[in-house]
């Protein structure tokens, strides 16, 4: 598996602590996007690249970025795209099976929402990749049509469903505590929140629709 970590610039709370992640830096390609590279260094982590405007950040705090890392990529502030979704960019270079993004969600909810449409565009473009939004409670995934075989986290108890756009068509859940067959959840549904896994490997499946899966601790 090649791995590529993603930290965004969002609220510290918002950043999983990444003492805690299962694996290690050389096992894995590390991108901050602007003030995300701070969190990683913080964490002692040099990230291989860092991308963004750096608009929130002071000169001397980007001198400091200067000396630690080598590859700085410094881009317009007036540009069509968020800095994450360059980094998103960047972390395809890499010919990853797995991108996990970070310090995405918090404070300011129209970033929340632009990253996580990243996450789906990305998703939907690259569909061999698995793409996750995670942090210390929570790991958002889109799912695609075909059948997901989801392994029990013991840090993630409940497992929420939705629609993202249209409606999902012969769904079908195996191993959950609430196991359901050939169901249609038509968008604005929220009755597949808060699912558990009764089984270690338990399945989704759909026929048609973008499923928004949601992981939860509590």
């Amino acid at each position: 598996m090649k791995r590529v970590f993603i930290c965004s610039g969002g609220p510290l709370e918002e950043v999983v602590d990444l003492r805690q992640l299962p694996f290690f830096q050389e096992e894995t390609i590390f991108i901050g996007a602007d003030r995300g590279a701070f969190h990683l260094i913080n964490a002692n982590i040099i990230p291989n690249e860092i991308i963004g405007d750096f608009d929130s950040i002071s000169e001397e705090e980007l001198n400091v970025l200067r000396e630690k890392i080598t590859h700085i990529s410094i881009l317009p502030t007036d540009k069509d795209e968020t800095d994450t979704h360059l980094a998103l960019l960047e972390a395809m270079k890499y010919n990853p099976t797995e991108v996990i993004l970070t310090g995405a969600s918090g404070a300011r909810l129209d970033h929340y929402q632009a990253a996580l449409h990243d996450v789906y565009y990305f998703q939907i473009r690259y569909p061999k990749v698995s793409f996750y939004i995670q942090n210390n409670k929570n790991k958002l995934q889109f799912l695609l049509p075909g059948t997901h075989y989801i392994q029990k986290q013991e840090e993630y108890k409940y497992i929420s469903l939705y629609p993202f756009g249209e409606k999902i068509e012969n769904v079908n859940l195996d191993g959950f505590l609430y196991n359901v067959e050939n169901e249609v959840v038509n968008y604005g549904n929220a009755k597949f929140t808060s699912n558990e896994q009764v089984e270690r490997t338990s399945t989704i499946s759909f026929e048609s629709g973008i499923c928004l899966m949601i992981r939860s601790s509590d």
